[in-house]
């Protein structure tokens, strides 16, 4: 079995990059994946960088390309949710595009025709991360994960997609690779790592919090990896 382990930025996946230690770069369709064997299992690991067209074509390559068979994403996110403070994990039960809007021909926010609003993450992972969780000793949350192509900083958008998709967090990516996966077949789990509030002060909290946040997350995405190779 191959597992695909993902991110957006450098900061994300250099965490497990270090964990996995040797590796062999393969330079693919404009991006840089890392193969690796870690405890008897083959993973490929990247950054797709930011946003939801760099994300679908990661995803789908380390899908497609590399033959892998589950895929785990790692990064960070905006809270919206009043119970998410910063360093907070999240674990997406599902995830919507909320700058998706075709509502003028009477469809939802986020709704494409033969789509859905939603996209639901694979069960048996979420399970999984429960049991990750409670030997780490951390709280982990689950709930509504919403992408789109902003770096939302304001609190009236951010209440918005709220308030529209009943997401409790935000960020760039999820949803995108959520859909690759879903149609691809290929099980996926989406861990973030709350770095800001997305709200006026997203850009400071965001730079200052990036890191101790992707470490934080890439821990957890490791320890995941540990019980599937179990």
């Amino acid at each position: 079995m191959k597992i695909a382990i993902m991110g957006a930025m450098p900061e994300e996946i250099a965490p497990i990059l270090e964990k996995v230690g040797e590796y062999k770069t393969t330079k693919y369709a404009g991006n840089i994946y890392y193969e690796a064997k870690y405890n008897g299992v083959d993973l490929v690991i990247a950054y797709s960088k930011i946003g939801k067209v760099f994300s679908t074509l990661t995803a789908t390559t380390m899908c497609e390309h590399f033959g892998a068979k589950k895929l785990l994403f790692s990064g960070v996110a905006g809270a919206i949710s009043e119970k998410l403070k910063v360093g907070d994990l999240i674990v997406a039960t599902k995830l919507a595009q909320h700058d998706l809007d075709i509502t003028a021909f009477g469809h939802p926010f986020g709704y494409v025709p033969e789509g859905a609003v939603y996209v639901e993450a694979d069960k048996e992972l979420i399970d999984l991360s429960k049991e990750v969780a409670k030997e780490m000793g951390k709280s982990v949350q689950e709930g509504i994960i919403a992408t789109g192509d902003q770096f939302v900083a304001d609190e009236k958008r951010k209440n918005w997609i709220g308030e529209k998709f009943g997401a409790d967090a935000l960020e760039m990516e999820g949803a995108s690779v959520a859909v690759v996966c879903d149609a691809l077949d290929v099980p996926f789990f989406i861990l973030r790592a709350i770095s800001d509030a997305a709200d006026m002060d997203a850009s400071f909290s965001f730079d200052e919090f990036l890191e101790t946040s992707a470490v934080e997350s890439a821990e957890f995405i490791m320890k995941m990896v540990d019980k599937l190779v179990d």
